[in-house]
């Protein structure tokens, strides 16, 4: 199906679940992916499908949430979810298939994981290759439970991965950032160069390299560095 037109101001809620439900379909997935627009490090995706039975209370886009928060959510999303499921694609993946497209492999391995697998599938504004009915939501993680709650959990590890990848290249601030474009992190490619973690195919980072690359421009139609 092809996404939403984008509309106005969404409230979160869940009554396109409940909609998708009525028409008969009982597990169904929301997922989202974060990280698409980062320098550094892997995107990173998650599907939930939440019961109907054990709601989560306050859960919203995850970038409009603090760090501690979504941290409270995850844990009480993992708890009461039917199931959920994470996906990380590296950057040298995202190098060699566009962020783009690394981006939607994410999602798909993600709702692959889920066990039971999900009879419809709500996604955040892009449709993928499934063998279940899907609807792609304009603006889906500001709008829908299940959605919010896919990018909730899928930020949460990737922060704690950037965290990790912090201990190794301390020198680029990474926890802090958590691999973004900042002041802070051009500073240290600038002084450091990229690692082998960075995103050479976002032209920025590439011309940061201490060592020359073969690289194809066409690349630069999906660059991102500048998404959510």
């Amino acid at each position: 199906m092809r996404p939403e037109p984008a509309g106005g101001k969404f409230r979160c809620e869940g009554t396109i679940e409940r909609e998708v439900r009525a028409r008969g379909f009982r597990a169904v997935a929301g997922v989202d992916e974060v990280g698409r627009g980062a320098l550094f490090g892997p995107v990173v995706a998650a599907a939930v499908i939440l019961s109907p039975d054990r709601p989560v209370r306050g859960l919203n886009d995850s970038k409009l949430l603090d760090a501690e928060r979504r941290e409270v959510l995850d844990t009480r999303i993992r708890e009461r979810a039917v199931t959920c499921a994470v996906a990380a694609v590296d950057a040298a993946t995202i190098d060699f298939m566009n962020i783009y497209q690394a981006s939607r492999l994410a999602m798909r391995i993600a709702v692959a994981r889920l066990l039971p697998a999900p009879d419809f599938v709500l996604i955040d504004a892009v449709p993928l290759e499934l063998n279940v009915p899907q609807r792609a939501l304009i603006k889906g993680d500001a709008r829908c439970h299940a959605i919010a709650a896919a990018s909730i959990v899928a930020k949460v590890h990737r922060d704690r991965l950037m965290r990790i990848w912090d201990e190794v290249f301390p020198q680029y601030g990474l926890a802090s950032h958590k691999g973004y474009s900042t002041p802070e992190h051009w500073k240290a490619l600038e002084q450091h160069g990229p690692t082998p973690l960075h995103r050479l195919s976002f032209e920025p980072v590439r011309a940061h390299s201490r060592f020359p690359l073969v690289y194809n421009p066409q690349m630069a139609l999906f660059d991102s560095a500048g998404a959510a």
